[in-house]
């Protein structure tokens, strides 16, 4: 068969088993799970690689797993990925209300349409036909949230990085991966599809201002403020978003996670988490030095003392031009080019950006949703463009890649990675510093 019986022989098989890959979609939507605790939704991806009858490894990176679908050559392997967790929203109506995790980003359809893909190639026997295997990835923790929490599981040796597509880097489990294709779901309504554009990297900062402890009302002039210190020192990152340039997109955005442990007693213990973005790691580190000197600040100025541990945050984000363009050539024959979009610079961040500095990937947008990301009001409102479109567009380029000999695959292959993986995590490693007291 030539491609574009492939794809239409994947493509009706998909359509036979849309109720499936909805009701995927649908299970995890309300069933949401904070990044490494996504043990059901890990339970439910393992069912269906085991039905499809796909060899797996499972607890990659706590509740990852990976399945293999071979071709009859070798010559490449492609990985379609899809994210199990959930993001904090506590006000969404279908949040968890243990936990506040909700799907207000959209990453049930993920998982979804990688699992539609799974079967729309493997029902339809089409991988007999292509010169390359694939792998079918759901990998956890992409929503970098619960930072302390992540902190603890670090300092157990249980994970290195936030994310877990870093962490299936640190592990191997990308070793063996060619390429990487992936979607996001978006809440666009001119257009279905939206592929190429960039995003902002980050890097993550746990601060932790140790003041001295006071009768607040009898006696604070004996004691240090941990919390003035902490105003101070926002203060003094506030004072300093002037002198980032536009064109790099800096955004940092605190949270005081703590501010002092009673009202009569002098703040002693004061946190603050934060992420500092940018378009580039060189403006990501250099706005990092002004924040760092800031926070030093607010310590000196009323005798306290400040511990910042800094975290690896994600990567700018980017995507392969040729795989780009055979995804949005998909997309223009499943949607319609009126309704296929080009995409620009967004100042989110993904882990998807780390995978791209090591090997040729993409991120491309689909709609089937409405309402803002992360917030209360995102909502499913079109199943079939949510899951099963883009489980289509998914298996079409996969297709694309692999078959007639795996011919464009392996000019894709010949891509020069931005990072080896020595110097990716030289990369980090030389970030990750704990500064002395200030």
């Amino acid at each position: 068969m030539n491609k574009e019986q492939l794809k239409q022989l994947v493509c009706e098989e998909i359509d036979k088993n849309q109720e499936e890959i909805i009701d995927v979609g649908k299970q995890i939507f309300n069933n949401p799970e904070l990044g490494y605790k996504e043990y059901k939704t890990a339970k439910l991806v393992e069912e269906k690689f085991a039905k499809l009858d796909l060899p797996y490894e499972n607890k990659l990176a706590i509740t990852g797993s990976k399945a293999t679908l071979k071709g009859k050559e070798s010559k490449i392997k492609l990985a379609i990925m899809g994210e199990l967790d959930a993001v904090l929203c506590p006000e969404h109506p279908n949040a968890d209300i243990s936990t506040g995790a909700a799907h207000s980003c959209g990453h049930n359809a993920q998982v979804a349409a990688m699992l539609g893909a799974a079967m729309g190639i493997k029902l339809s026997k089409a991988n007999e036909y292509l010169s390359g295997d694939i792998a079918f990835i759901a990998v956890p923790a992409e929503e970098p949230v619960e930072v302390e929490f992540r902190q603890r599981l670090r300092e157990k040796g249980e994970i290195e990085f936030l994310g877990g597509k870093q962490e299936f880097i640190k592990i191997g489990a990308m070793d063996d991966i060619d390429m990487t294709i992936m979607f996001h779901s978006s809440t666009g309504e001119e257009k279905k599809v939206v592929t190429g554009g960039t995003s902002n990297g980050f890097v993550t900062k746990l601060v932790k201002y140790i003041g001295k402890e006071a009768h607040a009302g009898g006696a604070p002039h004996n004691g240090v403020n941990a919390l003035n210190a902490a105003i101070i020192g926002l203060q003094g990152i506030h004072a300093q978003r002037e002198t980032f340039k536009d064109d790099d997109h800096i955004r940092i955005h605190p949270i005081i996670t703590k501010g002092g442990d009673l009202v009569n007693i002098v703040p002693a213990d004061v946190r603050i988490e934060t992420y500092v973005r940018g378009s580039t790691m060189e403006a990501v580190l250099e706005a990092s030095k002004k924040v760092n000197r800031a926070l030093k600040a607010g310590a000196m100025a009323v005798g306290a003392e400040v511990d910042i541990l800094e975290i690896p945050g994600f990567l700018p984000r980017f995507n392969d031009p040729i795989l780009t363009e055979l995804f949005r050539n998909n997309a223009i024959e499943v949607v319609g080019e009126e309704f296929v979009g080009e995409g620009k610079h967004g100042t989110g961040s993904s882990d998807i950006g780390d995978v791209m500095h090591l090997m040729p990937a993409i991120h491309p947008y689909v709609t089937g949703m409405k309402g803002f990301g992360h917030t209360k009001d995102y909502q499913v409102v079109d199943p079939y463009l949510a899951f099963v479109v883009p489980a289509k567009l998914l298996a079409m380029t996969a297709i694309d890649v692999l078959a007639e000999d795996a011919s464009i695959g392996l000019k894709i292959k010949k891509t020069e990675p931005k990072l080896t993986k020595e110097e990716y995590f030289k990369l980090w490693n030389e970030f990750i510093v704990d500064t002395p007291h200030a």
